[in-house]
């Protein structure tokens, strides 16, 4: 079954980052979850989750994350497990 996602809505994003943060991040991250967990090598990595309004925002949060100099795992889109 293919998703017909609104255009106009907000849209549910997981960002994976590497390192660890801690929920603190959050309010500087757009209200976004924060989540850790250690990867199967053991390398700690950090799962950003929540709606976030349009592409302007998901930009302004990955430029964030950018001058943190975090380095970016992934970037899904769809229902947070």
């Amino acid at each position: 079954m293919k998703r017909h996602l609104d255009p106009h809505g907000p849209m549910t994003y997981q960002i994976r980052v590497q390192g660890r943060l801690d929920e603190d991040w959050s309010d500087w991250l757009s209200g976004l979850t924060v989540a850790f967990a250690w990867a199967d090598d053991g390398s700690p990595i950090t799962t950003l989750a929540g709606p976030v309004a349009d592409q302007a925002a998901l930009r302004g949060i990955l430029t964030r994350i950018w001058d943190a100099n975090l380095t970016v795992l992934s970037v899904t889109t769809g229902d947070v497990p």
